[in-house]
């Protein structure tokens, strides 16, 4: 049985068993209800509460915070609005122009929500430790503003779905949203005699509320059980706990970033780019005991940094020599002995071309894929390293003539030993400006092949990748800065999506500095701080929308009354208004998003 099959089995009984307890009145016993349909239970307390008035008595502060609060809210109202206009016009035009994107992965319903499990680019450990945060966060600003305006909150708790998923804080909602209407009490018809006589007699002292009381007319009966006037949250004060919650999440989303590309990734430094993904059989490297994902890190008292290194030390290597190899994995280090074969192969016999950089003086010259570089100049092609080495000491502008193997299906001119020659003019190289760029990728598949080990390296890019993840913040003064953010979990920097260190990409990197006592933990503390600090921006954002019942549809609502007051000075006509503006944009929402979902399939159709 698959582990999904016993997840979903273990899942549906917990479903059954809180539809029982829940029907025979257990939950409700001990204060528990369940969240509408789903077997989520809401455990209520009462406990925390005073905590609440603890924390709310800087109410300058907090009332500080709830406006700048309400500016972030419209702003990322805004915001949202325009990237939904965007999406559904770029959708639209793709019906238009007969082009609609493929249903994919980036556009699937269950990549729309959220949830842990479900998002297939949120990882479950970190998103649900992201998510706890987030709906904790969320609520409990929430609560600390709506004691900071007087308003009662009835108690607090957690919801829970096998597994704590986050915290709630239940406010009074008859003050916070305005007195709900009075439903009359109706006497069931089969009352008893003693019944009737406590009906009439409450009906009667709800129609004369002041009875005479020694003789004297308009004296109040048990004056002392009064009832205070109900509070009601004004509209300035309801928007202000409602946009708490928001800002809450901005602020967490922003001190999470920020310790995640400061101190987090300047902690984090690359271990090896030396992966083998490869091992042939009954190979020096299998005899030895290397194993697939591990990285070399040294050979003899050389450090690896990259396969390069390790392919130009093995150029020193003489038949019967012993080289010891260090391997880490899981970030455990171990050391194997091999030695060199009495009639060694060198790692090449020339250079293979993996891949052709698109406008380059390569794509120009017509080298293509998969054909094999065996001389520059007069300089034989033994290995990547003799390529480097050589491309290393050219100049822009020079013009070098390549001997290359072709491969099965090039329909070119061949010389008398069957090779291809071609005269190249180098190009600028991108990195520095001053050496030549030929345009080629080396290796195949992207990997470099070592028959005198017998294995196949992975040369990921781990330092560049690491860079370029620090440099994100730089861009943040641009819109294009802000896409990258945050769509870096799910867009990546070439569509690969980056989800954290954990996994493969983990084993590229090991822990400096400070962070060096700590071991795997500073992956631990990295991953939760991207995913806390992704989530709650999305979150507070998605709840910006002005659409009912989002925080932000209840604000917008609440604004757009008291625009449309000005005008009219009708109450009536004023919120009649303010609720069909708010209703038709929060429809419209909706549409949108079904449209985003379902257009591609539509699209399919037509």
């Amino acid at each position: 049985m698959s582990g999904t099959s016993i997840a979903l089995g273990i899942f549906l009984m917990y479903w059954f068993l809180i539809s029982f307890l829940d029907r025979k009145g257990i939950l409700e016993k001990y204060n528990i209800s369940t969240f509408g349909p789903l077997p989520i239970l809401m455990i209520r307390t009462t406990k925390g509460l005073k905590l609440l008035d603890i924390l709310a008595r800087p109410k300058r502060y907090w009332r500080i915070f709830a406006n700048v609060g309400i500016l972030m809210m419209f702003a990322g109202m805004v915001a949202m609005l325009l990237v939904i206009i965007i999406s559904d016009l770029a959708l639209y035009t793709s019906f238009l122009n007969n082009s609609v994107p493929a249903p994919g992965k980036y556009n699937a319903p269950r990549n729309i929500l959220l949830i842990p499990g479900v998002n297939e680019f949120i990882p479950f450990t970190w998103g649900v430790i992201a998510l706890i945060v987030t709906l904790v966060v969320h609520e409990f600003s929430h609560a600390i503003l709506c004691r900071v305006e007087g308003i009662r909150v009835k108690s607090m708790g957690i919801l829970l779905a096998l597994v704590p998923i986050g915290g709630f804080a239940e406010p009074d909602d008859e003050q916070l949203f305005g007195k709900k209407e009075d439903v009359k009490t109706e006497l069931p018809l089969t009352a008893t005699i003693e019944e009737i006589e406590e009906w009439e007699q409450r009906e009667k002292e709800e129609q004369n509320p002041k009875e005479e009381q020694n003789g004297e007319p308009g004296v109040l009966k048990h004056e002392e059980a009064k009832p205070e006037p109900a509070v009601v949250a004004t509209r300035t004060q309801r928007s202000r706990i409602l946009a708490a919650g928001v800002m809450a999440n901005f602020c967490v989303a922003f001190v999470a970033l920020l310790l995640f590309f400061g101190p987090v990734l300047g902690a984090i430094a690359p271990l090896s780019d030396a992966m083998i993904v490869g091992i042939n059989e009954s190979s020096p490297a299998q005899l030895a005991g290397l194993q697939e994902n591990m990285i070399i890190t040294q050979v003899d008292d050389t450090n690896v940094t990259t396969g390069m290194d390790l392919l130009s030390y093995l150029e020193t290597a003489e038949p019967g020599d012993t080289l010891r190899i260090h391997a880490s994995k899981d970030s455990v280090v171990s050391v194997h002995e091999l030695k060199v074969p009495s009639s060694p192969e060198k790692c090449f016999s020339g250079v293979p071309v993996g891949g052709i950089v698109e406008g380059s003086p390569a794509e120009a010259a017509g080298i293509e894929t998969g054909m094999t570089m065996l001389r520059i100049n007069e300089t034989r092609m033994r290995s990547i390293a003799s390529f480097i080495d050589f491309m290393q000491g050219t100049k822009v502008n020079q013009t070098i003539e390549v001997e290359m193997m072709p491969s099965a299906n090039y329909t070119g001119v061949l010389t008398e030993n069957g090779t291809a020659i071609f005269d190249v003019q180098l190009a600028p190289h991108p990195s520095d400006g001053e050496s030549g760029f030929l345009g080629v990728t080396y290796g195949n598949e992207g990997n470099l092949d070592c028959p005198m080990l017998g294995i196949s390296i992975w040369m990921p890019q781990a330092k560049f990748y690491l860079e370029a993840l620090k440099q994100i913040p730089s861009f943040l003064d641009e819109p294009v800065g802000w896409i990258l953010l945050f769509g870096l979990p799910i867009y990546g920097f070439a569509g690969e999506g980056f989800r954290g260190f954990s996994g493969t990409i983990a084993q590229f990197y090991h822990p400096v500095g400070w962070a060096e006592p700590l071991g795997v933990g500073i992956f631990w503390i990295a991953n939760s701080l991207l995913w806390i600090g992704w989530l709650n921006f999305y979150v507070g954002l998605f709840n910006c929308l002005p659409a009912v019942p989002l925080d932000g549809g209840h604000v917008f609502r609440d604004y757009s009354y008291s625009l449309i007051y000005r005008f009219t000075r009708n109450e009536a006509v004023s919120e009649r208004i303010s609720n069909s503006i708010t209703a038709s944009l929060s429809m419209l929402i909706l549409l949108s998003f079904l449209f985003m979902i379902f257009g591609p399939f539509i699209g399919q159709l037509m």
